[in-house]
């Protein structure tokens, strides 16, 4: 081996000084635009090009890690190197880091758009980036399918997680659990289900860094963990259950939010059809269009995408007060969904970290989640489906038919501007290649430029 290959590009992970790690943070957090795609990139740049903090193979080991997991991977992602590089504290700092901006910039928009949002320009506003995220949700189904749906099998898992959740109606949990269990066992017996599999059962043993202290499995600290962070995010829920009751929307909001963290695989688009099914249709939470404005801030502030869950809590609230004032109830509900989302992510990596590096090397689990990714993209297709639904027409009518369920939009009520504004975003994305936060503005300014129009005519 030369002298020059003998030289350690990346230094044992426990050299990183805290302080200068934090500052790495932050610029994360401030800068973590564009959807976990994006995050992802900025934190590549970032940790391994520029600060060589960690090598190429134990990045992308981290990644597949935090795939594997419920939940948010790009923020689980960042607390995960936090994690390694610095302990626990170093995970607190860059997951907490990496919500703040976004939970503090989604939490104004709400109430901005709770107090305005009848005024006509906040109307336009929103009307703009309804058809922007449609386009967006598009795009994301492509690029995914591009990625996980190479072979026959994971297209066919695919078709089948499309027909479950849309004709069938079967839970959303339901549908990742069977095509994980598929997977698994497919594997077992020797079926090869796409080429992904393969890369992310790579052995641990081949990244050649040094693994610190923290980053071994222990008992004694596995139990401690799960003490402590179990506690943090159910005692909250176990006090609103017991205080105000099965039926208040604060507990609803607690337990449905912590179901969602435990079941949410799959990123922000696999999590957020089921919630806005759910939140629209069964708890009635916020209308489609609302649930719509909600992705579009999101989608426009930096964090996670799964942020704005605290925007579907907020108006969860504020629809239903419970006697306290809307603005209040809605900004204490909106910090309710967020914590019992966030605090769960905290527990995966610091309990299921050391556990998770020693199981990568399974080519069962690493075909479990093979499948679950072919069935993601056909949940991810729901969800475009629905938000078509949804933003291209002002009526929908839901047929139940010899056990399917059907979604027809209303012809007549097709809304015209709304089909050029998506036409248009599709436009910048895949012909000018605009990107998610220059189409959003520009759809932003063509909404409010539209209703300018309307209410001069």
């Amino acid at each position: 081996m030369s002298e020059t290959k003998s030289v350690p590009l990346t230094p044992a992970p426990h050299a990183v000084p805290l302080h200068e790690a934090a500052r790495v943070w932050t610029h994360v957090a401030l800068t973590s635009f564009g959807g976990p795609a994006g995050q992802i990139a900025i934190m590549h740049r970032l940790i391994v090009e520029e600060k060589r903090w960690i090598g190429e193979a134990r990045f992308l080991q981290a990644l597949n890690f935090c795939m594997l997991l419920p939940g948010p991977e790009a923020q689980q992602l960042a607390t995960y190197l936090g994690w390694l590089l610095n302990g626990v504290r170093g995970g607190l700092i860059a997951g907490l880091l990496f919500i703040l901006p976004g939970a503090v910039a989604i939490m104004g928009l709400s109430l901005i758009y709770a107090a305005l949002g009848h005024v006509g320009l906040v109307q336009g506003l929103f009307f703009g980036l309804k058809a922007a995220v449609l386009a967006i949700v598009i795009d994301a189904l492509l690029r995914i399918g591009r990625r996980a749906l190479k072979t026959a099998p994971m297209r066919a898992l695919a078709c089948a997680a499309f027909i479950g959740i849309f004709f069938l109606d079967l839970p959303f949990p339901l549908i990742i659990f069977s095509a994980g269990v598929f997977g698994y066992f497919a594997t077992r017996l020797g079926f090869s289900l796409g080429a992904d599999g393969a890369q992310a059962a790579e052995p641990a043993s081949a990244l050649g860094e040094e693994t610190p202290e923290h980053t071994q499995p222990s008992l004694p600290r596995a139990l401690k963990t799960a003490a402590i962070w179990l506690t943090l995010w159910l005692a909250p829920v176990a006090l609103l259950f017991l205080l105000r009751g099965r039926g208040d929307v604060f507990t609803q909001i607690a337990v449905f939010f912590s179901k969602m963290a435990v079941v949410g695989f799959g990123g922000a688009y696999g999590v957020l059809t089921y919630v806005a099914q759910t939140a629209v249709e069964t708890y009635h939470w916020l209308t489609p269009g609302q649930m719509l404005d909600g992705l579009g801030m999101a989608e426009t502030t930096p964090g996670p995408m799964l942020m704005v869950l605290q925007f579907v809590g907020f108006m969860g609230g504020f629809h239903e007060p419970g006697g306290l004032p809307p603005l209040l109830a809605g900004a204490l509900a909106g910090l309710l969904a967020t914590w019992v989302t966030f605090a769960p992510c905290f527990l995966w990596i610091f309990l299921g970290g050391p556990y998770v590096e020693k199981l990568r090397g399974n080519k069962a689990l690493a075909g479990a989640l093979t499948a679950i990714t072919a069935a993601i993209a056909g949940v991810i297709l729901n969800l475009a489906v629905w938000f078509a639904l949804h933003t291209l027409f002002h009526q929908v009518e839901r047929i139940d038919f010899a056990g399917l369920r059907l979604q027809l939009p209303v012809l007549s009520s097709l809304d015209v501007a709304a089909l050029a504004l998506t036409l248009a975003a599709a436009l910048l994305i895949f012909r000018f290649n605009a990107g998610a936060i220059r189409t959003l503005a520009a759809c932003a300014i063509a909404g409010m430029l539209l209703h300018l129009a309307g209410a001069a005519g």
